[in-house]
Order: C-alpha cells, then structure tokens, then sequence
C-alpha cells in the first residue's frame, strides 16, 4: 500500500498528516515552527514525518511551503519565511528523507485540497485565494495544478492596484497584498482610528465612525483585485482561505463588489468560502 505524507510548513506551525491510497485519515499532528532557523526548520520537518511513518517504508511525500521554488535556481523565493528564501529547501530535504519529493507552495496547496477534496470539488477550472498575513493565489485546470511557465501563475497578490500606491516587500508599490492583506488592513485601521486592533476585533467595531471606510475601502480593492483575475482567467469557481476567509461579508458585499466590476453582461462566479480550513495545505501536500 502506497501511503501519502503531507507536511505544511507554516509560519508558526508544521502540521503532517498520512493518508492511504483511498484518501483516509491515519494519522496528523501539529508542532510549532522553528524561528528564524532554517536548519532546525529541516530538522523539524524530518522528525515529525518519522514519527508518523513509524516504520512505513511505502509512501509518497508532499511539502506545502511558504515561497515557490524558482524554475531558475532552483532555490525558494518570495518567501514569507524569510529564512527560507535562497535555500534549496526540497533538494535539502530529499537528502534528508533519501527519496524525491513533491513541492508547492501553501496557495498551490490549498487550491488542490479544495478542488479535489474541499468546497470547489466538482469545478474545473477552480481559483484559490489565500488572505491572510499575505495574499496569494493558484490555478488548478481539471483537477491539475496550473503552475506556468516560470511557477508563479495565481500570484495575484502583487498585481497593481494602486499606481505609485502602498510599498510591498516585493519592491513595488500598490500591489493587492498591500491593501487587503490582514497586515495591510490592520495597519490602514490604526491610521483611521489610531487603534491598534485585529482583524476579528476590528470586523465586529462597526460602531466606530471609521468602520463604515474602511469597510468600504476594503471591498473596492477586493472587489477590483478577483475583477481583474476573473477577466483574465474566467474560472469556474474562487475558493476562498486563509483567514480573511472568516470575514462573511466578503460572501455577499465582497461578491458583489466584484460582480460590478467585471467585464461581461453576466457574471455567476461562485465565490466559495473554504471546507477544509488551516489543513487545507497539508491535504493538499498530500495529493500533491
């Protein structure tokens, strides 16, 4: 029997599961994220997939990473994780685990969870969202992973919004993560209030004078961000995670602020909050 390891490595936990060849739950587990340590990093990915293999010798391995691996270099790039970045993290771990393995970024990850197993199965052409501390995106095409020519297809989350608009880490100015990130919309809430709030405070404060613009703030920009995603790529279904993905006017108003700004006379687009929550990139690893 052919076993399946996934590992989602997160910004502040590593999760693994195993899943047998029909897809059922063996075993999971959850450990905190080393800091700032990339080897420990190794280590911890290592030790937590031995332990749930206890023996298994048969079985095919899945890495969920923050970053994307550049076809270029074969080194990790646009990382969150910034230890990570300009490592050759999956070459590393297969002289660790002494087998090849599977790679893809967390957007990747969900979007293949979700479309096969998740609220978006039965789509074929499925749009996933990530908005959380960052915002990303991937593409699965008839339950196939779309990663592009140069592995960053889905990155909507540095695509222009705002010309000459918020600084982002990438080096660019407006892109969507800048607005519509929790970061971003926590930040653009202090300026308005002068409070310092999270995103599940700030959502339920409609009382404050303020809330009503920055509600109002947030949806243009989500509304234009998937707009401009949905002229391009016209997908069956947007799966939404990460999680901004709680937030459930994003379902009703959000939708509609996007509906308005398409380019067609008809626009039906499920906008599909997700099933399978913060384990969406390890099933995802998993399939991979």
């Amino acid at each position: 029997m052919l076993y399946k390891l996934g590992v989602d490595l997160g910004g502040t936990k590593t999760e693994a599961i195993l899943l047998d060849t029909n897809l059922k739950l063996i075993k999971r587990k959850r450990v905190p994220t080393p800091q700032n340590n990339y080897d420990a990093i190794l280590n911890t990915i290592f030790t937590l997939s031995v332990d749930l293999l206890d023996g298994i010798e048969d079985y095919s391995i899945g890495i969920c990473t923050p970053g994307a691996i550049s076809k270029k270099t074969g080194l990790i790039k646009n990382s969150n994780t910034q230890c990570l970045i300009g490592k050759s993290l999956k070459e590393d771990l297969e002289k660790k685990f002494g087998k090849n393995i599977s790679m893809e970024n967390d957007a990747n990850c969900f979007t293949i969870a979700e479309s096969t197993i998740g609220s978006a199965n039965g789509y074929d052409v499925v749009f996933g969202v990530i908005m959380g501390t960052g915002v990303g995106g991937g593409i699965v095409i008839d339950k196939k992973l779309h990663q592009g020519r140069t592995n960053i297809a889905g990155e909507w989350g540095h695509h222009t919004l705002h010309l000459n608009g918020n600084n982002c880490y990438c080096g660019k100015q407006g892109c969507v993560e800048t607005y519509i990130s929790g970061p971003s919309l926590e930040k653009r809430w202090k300026e308005l209030t002068g409070k310092s709030q999270t995103m599940p405070e700030i959502v339920e404060n409609t009382d404050d004078p303020n809330a009503t613009k920055w509600k109002n703030e947030f949806l243009e920009n989500f509304g234009i961000g998937l707009a401009n995603v949905i002229d391009i790529l016209d997908p069956d279904a947007i799966v939404l995670g990460g999680g901004l993905s709680n937030i459930d006017f994003l379902y009703t108003e959000g939708k509609n602020s996007v509906y308005h700004k398409v380019f067609s006379d008809l626009v039906d687009t499920p906008i599909l909050k997700n099933k399978l929550g913060d384990s969406a990139g390890v099933f995802g690893a998993a399939l991979l």
